[in-house]
């Protein structure tokens, strides 16, 4: 069974097609990189999987069910500009939030869950449990969040630019955590704007411009015709020396 199907999917906002006769389909236990210029879509489709936003035509599927029956079974992390980090919650109080379904919403979580301790050790953060979220960098708050998808004990993960305003140090942590993840079998589809060698660690690329310019393994979906598709030559040619590293550029 495919993570994600994708059949013709088209979203509109006020009359501007987002995503405009997408099709494809994501493997289970593989990572997905999804990219493309702004305003491609790739939020989009993040929010699509989820029925934060609703497509006008054409469908799509989430571990082999509509979007409305797999709440539990999907973490989505969204941009960080999305959240509101002042919020005075400690590390553990996120993380133990992906046990309320399990739990029961009218059921305390015990400080010493065992599914929490699991998810604040795989992301390191254990020793950072009791801190406040506003008083970590910008990795360690992405890292609480990867932290509670995994308590909830998601199947799929989509993160909306996770390595936006992270250095390098947290960027190679990130990478590694998700790695762990895809080992056991989840599915990770996650959009970004790298296209430095990163994309190596990544079984697929998915490439939009609203429309869909390609899907398959980096080395078939980074051409260069399908790359000035999407960004446009003069774009493409900046980015030449991280993409022949990926694609082996022609």
């Amino acid at each position: 069974m495919d993570a994600v199907v994708a059949e013709n999917l088209t979203v509109v906002y006020e009359r501007v097609r987002a995503l405009e006769d997408v099709s494809f389909r994501i493997p289970r236990g593989s990572m997905t990189a999804v990219i493309g210029p702004n305003g491609s879509g790739k939020s989009t489709l993040l929010k699509a999987c989820i029925g934060l936003v609703k497509p006008v035509s054409g469908r799509i599927s989430v571990l082999g069910m509509d979007v409305n029956g797999v709440r539990g079974k999907v973490a989505y992390v969204p941009q960080r500009e999305e959240v509101y980090w002042d919020y005075p919650i400690t590390v553990w109080d996120v993380v133990a939030m992906g046990r309320i379904r399990e739990v029961g919403p009218l059921r305390s979580i015990r400080r010493d869950d065992e599914e929490v301790a699991k998810a604040l050790e795989a992301t390191g953060l254990t020793e950072l449990s009791h801190r406040k979220i506003s008083d970590l960098s910008g990795g360690q708050q992405q890292r609480v969040f990867l932290a509670r998808a995994i308590a909830q004990g998601s199947e799929l993960y989509l993160l909306d630019e996770p390595l936006t305003g992270v250095d390098a140090e947290s960027e190679d942590r990130l990478f590694e955590i998700l790695a762990e993840i895809r080992e056991k079998g989840k599915t990770i589809l996650m959009t970004t704007h790298d296209l430095s060698s990163t994309l190596e660690i990544f079984d697929y690329v998915l490439l939009l411009r609203n429309r869909l310019i390609s899907f398959g393994p980096p080395q078939e979906s980074l051409k260069t015709e399908y790359l000035a598709a999407a960004y446009g030559s003069e774009s493409v040619a900046m980015h030449l020396a991280d993409i022949r590293r990926v694609a082996g550029w022609r």
